[in-house]
């Protein structure tokens, strides 16, 4: 095993590093000829989501010593989006050089990825795919239901909702200041389909999470459960070299795309997704996302694109149960962390709740989850959430004749606040965005060509 070359070499060469064990109350002769486990904890007390990292670390400890192994816990940058201004994108590539470096530089056969928060999944998945030692992913989980006025709230999007009630005067400053307190009721991810629960999600679409693990609540003592598993299964992964890089080919990619378009996921997944098969060598145009968003149905009734919350999610069959309705679109053989294939992993899955994972005949919604615009505005292409949008819009347009009168007309960025739907995504944008910039959208081009 690659640790070996620390501990078990010329005795010159690895007196310093046993003694180093030793300092700790580690005895180097306890673990020898046994796998190293690295433990990769983006807890921090800045990021709220990830606030519960810790305890679940010391059940990943729990199951990598029942199994056998000597498991290290080490720091990682972690990515709040709370508190991170503008925006913690700006910050993912050095996270995932931080972890990336560190496995590469320290005596470590495989690694538990600990995550929550929005970029904190993708930066560590990026670190492993390039470092390709054995890594599997544990995430904190969505935080438990907050209830306002005997309604739950949708954490990271009924905040605009309840905005739009007070600018309106039909919400008092004590209604607020009532809201502000029963708003987070717990650590954790944001309880609806936004980032981090995509995100999650798309690890375990992957094959990089144990299968049902990605939507277990914060609190729920099956996260600790997970998190011993998650433990034991990592030393198994080393003994059998079982690394990222026989995980995440590109049939691995599609499905995880296929499960994006089915979830209604956040758009930010397509930026991660491309930076993450980049780090394989694997490319993934827009193209790719538009070719198969025509034949992927959007099947999930969650908050921001639908009604519910992750909890209901988590009780209609999670994941395994979206990739089961759509088992005739998905690469099957795919290889997964549990040394067995996704078809595998999904044989038995199936949805408890319709209302939440739906038919196929019976979408939250009609039409794609998401769609790739074209047009001048966007030379290179972009996004847009369909499933995330309004369907009808009323505002002012103002058509010219000549591009030469409209390109007189620019104004500062005039940004349109009608809930979520027409909110910038950017913390504090009003702060930190050029005054020259505008924002646009449609449904499948962003501007006319002709």
């Amino acid at each position: 095993m690659r640790s070996q070359q620390w501990f078990a070499s010329r005795e010159e060469l690895t007196f310093q590093n046993r003694a180093a064990l030793r300092s700790m109350g580690l005895n180097p002769d306890d673990f020898a000829g046994k796998p190293v486990i690295g433990i990769a904890n983006s807890w921090s007390d800045l990021n709220n989501c990830n606030a519960n990292l810790r305890e679940l670390a010391e059940a990943v400890k729990r199951g990598v010593l029942l199994e056998g192994g000597l498991p290290l816990e080490f720091p990682t940058i972690s990515l709040g989006e709370e508190f991170m201004k503008p925006s913690a994108m700006l910050y993912r590539n050095l996270m995932a050089m931080d972890v990336e470096e560190t496995l590469r530089a320290n005596p470590i056969d495989g690694v538990v990825l600990l995550c929550n928060c929005d970029k904190t999944t993708p930066a560590q998945l990026m670190a492993a795919a390039s470092a390709d030692l054995p890594a599997i992913q544990l995430n904190g989980g969505p935080r438990a239901i907050s209830h306002f006025h005997g309604e739950p709230i949708g954490s990271g999007t009924d905040l605009w909702r309840y905005s739009d009630e007070r600018r309106a005067g039909r919400l008092s400053d004590a209604d607020w200041r009532d809201l502000e307190a029963c708003y987070g009721c717990g650590v954790g991810a944001c309880n609806t389909m936004g980032t981090a629960s995509t995100m999650t999600s798309l690890s375990e679409a992957l094959g990089m999470m144990l299968p049902g693990t990605a939507s277990i609540p914060a609190t729920d003592a099956r996260r600790m459960q997970a998190a011993t598993a998650t433990g034991r299964r990592i030393v198994q992964m080393v003994r059998e070299d079982l690394r990222p890089s026989k995980i995440l080919a590109s049939a691995a990619f599609d499905n995880a795309i296929r499960a994006l378009l089915a979830l209604g996921g956040s758009t930010n997944a397509v930026v991660h997704l491309i930076a993450m098969a980049g780090r394989r060598n694997i490319r993934l145009p827009l193209s790719r996302f538009d070719e198969l968003a025509r034949t992927t149905p959007f099947l999930v009734n969650l908050m921001p694109s639908g009604q519910h919350l992750m909890d209901r999610f988590h009780a209609a069959g999670g994941l395994s149960a979206v990739l089961a309705e759509i088992r005739d679109l998905l690469n099957l053989d795919c290889v997964t962390v549990t040394g067995r294939t996704l078809g595998e992993n999904i044989a038995r899955a199936r949805s408890f709740d319709r209302d939440v994972i739906r038919a196929r005949e019976t979408p939250p919604a009609a039409g794609d989850a998401l769609a790739v615009l074209t047009g001048n505005l966007a030379p290179r292409g972009a996004i847009s959430w369909a499933s995330g949008c309004v369907s009808r819009l009323r505002g002012l347009a103002r058509a010219h004749q000549r591009s030469g009168i409209a390109g007189r007309c620019r104004q500062r960025a005039r940004v349109a606040e009608r809930g979520a739907e027409g909110r910038p995504r950017l913390s504090g944008v009003g702060q930190h965005s050029d005054s020259d910039k505008v924002v646009a959208g449609g449904r499948h081009r962003c501007c006319a060509d002709q």
